[in-house]
């Protein structure tokens, strides 16, 4: 049985910190893929909050209903639960010492860090000036971080403990985008330690191949649709136009209520078990004249990197498309692993066509769109497979196995 439940996202570093404390420490931990976004649905919910009253990651909910929140806490606790550790040090003084880098990692460094790479994977509204300045205060610390280790083999004594695996955690996501390879240069020292603890058994548990970038990623803007002309205007001796009746507010209004009610089935989705209850009932109570189902994979695979930056793509394609909630249900995911890898998903559309849904997003036109057969046993299998999240997809003969993915609920 574990020992509890971690609330939580698998790329996000602040529970990959914990999942590795837990490894270090043989203390088996659920974990619960959580949104990072406080202001999603579950995490606004009576029961998440009453686990993290803010609605942010991670939170803790032990087997015995002991629960915590912020990422210190729980890495502490979840590590003290094994009474023969060395991970919280020897004395005091190293109990002290460990807090102190702890506190500087989750305040000093990540958030500066957050600053610079957050904006160039999308997640943050860009601005040149503040990312400029996010990456000069992110190297200041970084410079503190690696003269400490030029003359320290560890973040404190002469073993490693839970500030080297907490520490290194939360670096793995800017490793990964902005600390290039010449930043590592001139952080020797930091680059030396960062090797060697997440070559640990328990940190390999968790991450298996951390990405080194070769060059820091840069920003791309998104793809902007080119806007029709407008209109000349009339001429003076025309008569005016009689107003049109008032449109309505999304174009898939006009098909009125349908008698399949969306909401009932993402309530099904998210309160029952997938396979076994949630898509039999989609099945029995699905109605094809009134929806349709499509297949909705990214055009682009051959430009994807890094998985977790893949997942980010999904999670802004549905951020944009938000407008359209009432009228669609889907799940996308990333599968594969870094520099080889691909986005695929399965969307239930109001209507049969997908453009009214989706063309309130930007960057619907980075995507396929196929429409699928519910009689068809073979969408009816790519359906369910997309839904569940829990099996491969075979791309030119290869196995991709699932990473990570979103649900559009």
């Amino acid at each position: 049985m574990a020992f509890g439940k971690l609330y939580g996202l698998s790329s996000n570093p602040r529970t990959i910190s914990i999942l590795v404390a837990a490894k270090a420490n043989d203390v088996e931990l659920e974990l619960v893929e959580t949104q990072a976004n406080a202001n999603a649905d579950f995490n606004k919910s009576a029961a998440y909050t009453k686990v993290n009253p803010a609605g942010k990651i991670p939170a803790f909910e032990g087997a015995n209903g002991y629960t915590l929140s912020e990422a210190i806490a729980i890495a502490v606790y979840v590590t003290s639960q094994n009474e023969k550790t060395s991970l919280l040090g020897k004395t005091k003084q190293d109990y002290a010492s460990i807090l102190r880098w702890l506190s500087f990692a989750n305040a000093e460094l990540l958030p500066r860090l957050g600053g610079w790479y957050r904006p160039l994977l999308g997640l943050e509204a860009y601005n040149k000036k503040t990312v400029d300045d996010a990456s000069k205060a992110a190297l200041k610390n970084l410079a503190i971080l690696n003269d400490y280790l030029t003359a320290n083999t560890y973040l404190v004594g002469e073993r490693i403990t839970l500030a080297d695996f907490f520490t290194a955690a939360l670096l793995t996501r800017a490793f990964a985008t902005v600390l290039d390879k010449k930043v590592r240069d001139a952080n020797p020292a930091v680059a030396r330690w960062f090797n060697t603890i997440v070559n640990q058994p328990a940190f390999k548990a968790v991450v298996e191949s951390p990405v080194l970038v070769a060059e820091t990623i840069k920003y791309t803007p998104p793809k902007k649709e080119e806007k029709p002309k407008a209109a000349a205007p009339a001429a003076a001796a025309e008569p005016k136009p009689e107003p049109e009746a008032k449109k309505p507010k999304h174009p898939l209004e006009a098909l009125g209520k349908p008698e399949f009610v969306l909401d009932e089935w993402k309530r099904q989705y998210s309160n029952e078990d997938t396979r076994p209850v949630a898509l039999p009932w989609f099945w029995q109570n699905y109605k094809p004249e009134e929806f349709s189902l499509w297949a909705v994979d990214y055009k682009y695979d051959n430009e994807l990197k890094l998985t977790f930056m893949a997942n980010n793509l999904i999670g802004g394609f549905h951020a944009r498309l938000e407008g359209s909630r009432k009228y669609i249900f889907g799940a996308q995911s990333v599968y594969g692993t870094n520099y080889n890898c691909a986005i695929r998903g399965v969307f239930l559309v109001r209507g049969q066509e997908s453009t009214p849904a989706f063309d309130v997003a930007p960057d619907m036109e980075s995507y396929d769109y196929r429409k699928l057969d519910h009689t068809n046993e073979a969408d009816r299998k790519l359906v369910e497979d997309m839904w569940a999240q829990d099996v491969s997809i075979t791309v030119d003969g290869k196995e991709y196995p699932c990473v990570d993915g979103h649900v559009f609920k």
